[in-house]
């Protein structure tokens, strides 16, 4: 069984900058199946952009699809190390109601933990695994 956040984060990274629009990445999310992508500056961590920031941070607001992505992102991002334990990351999206959190080693973010990647290491049986091991499959 893993005891790290680094032997189970999803090292496919998808990336924006935050200078670009949120057609975007909302591009990148369909391309990529994915509902949350890292913003960037460049290199490093601005935040992070999920279908619902757009939904509720630009269309919303009656804002257009050439918004800045920095305008519609969730900048205060917890992160974590690759050697953090499940038990804490766990610990740490809960406390701050999050889904997912950047894994971040000298600096730069080099994988994402989700609830259901821990999730399917700590109980495969759940449902919140079974929908997560799902939808890692389509």
């Amino acid at each position: 069984m893993a005891t790290t956040v680094g032997e189970v984060m999803t090292r496919r990274l998808v990336t924006v900058e935050g200078d670009q629009p949120v057609s975007a990445a909302a591009a990148l999310m369909r391309d990529h199946d994915t509902g949350a992508i890292i913003v960037n500056d460049n290199g490093r961590i601005l935040g992070i952009v999920t279908d619902r920031d757009i939904t509720v941070r630009v269309v919303a607001d009656g804002r257009g699809p050439d918004t800045p992505v920095r305008e519609a992102c969730s900048r205060a991002v917890e992160a974590v190390g690759p050697d953090t334990g499940i038990d804490q990351a766990a610990r740490l999206m809960r406390s701050h109601a999050v889904r997912r959190l950047p894994v971040v080693e000298d600096g730069r973010v080099i994988g994402v933990v989700s609830l259901g990647d821990l999730a399917l290491e700590s109980d495969p049986t759940s449902a919140l695994a079974g929908i997560s091991a799902a939808a890692a499959t389509r």
